[in-house]
């Protein structure tokens, strides 16, 4: 049984920074596309961040320079670095793996999804 688990989120002021962890178990993420997206209130499901098996890397132009997705093949963990936050980043932020090769930047390419983990950002 596949499961992804998010932590990490919470409250944080603008300017603020907050790690998200996505603990895998069932699959190894080291040989999974793996991605973060975030659904703010309202508003659609967006990708923000995206990494290959290989560590090839996607950003929304959004969060670059300030967001950066890794992952600990030891731990079996995604992570999302958030710096610099703003207001508009709040939302909850979902991990998901997909098996395409590459990075994988479309929803349907994703085969497993977490339950969330909510990010809110204070002005």
């Amino acid at each position: 049984q596949v499961q992804l688990v998010e932590s990490g989120g919470g409250l944080e002021q603008a300017g603020g920074s907050l790690r998200l962890s996505c603990a895998a178990s069932g699959i190894i993420v080291s040989l999974k596309a793996m991605g973060w997206y975030r659904q703010a209130p309202g508003k659609e499901r967006e990708l923000v961040a995206a990494i290959s098996r290989a560590l090839d890397t996607y950003y929304a132009d959004s969060v670059k320079r300030r967001f950066n997705i890794f992952r600990d093949n030891a731990k079996n963990t995604l992570y999302l670095q958030m710096n610099s936050l703003k207001p508009e980043d709040t939302a909850m932020y979902y991990c998901a793996a997909s098996a395409v090769i590459g990075v994988a930047t479309m929803e349907r390419e994703y085969d497993y999804w977490g339950q969330g983990t909510q990010v809110t950002v204070s002005s």
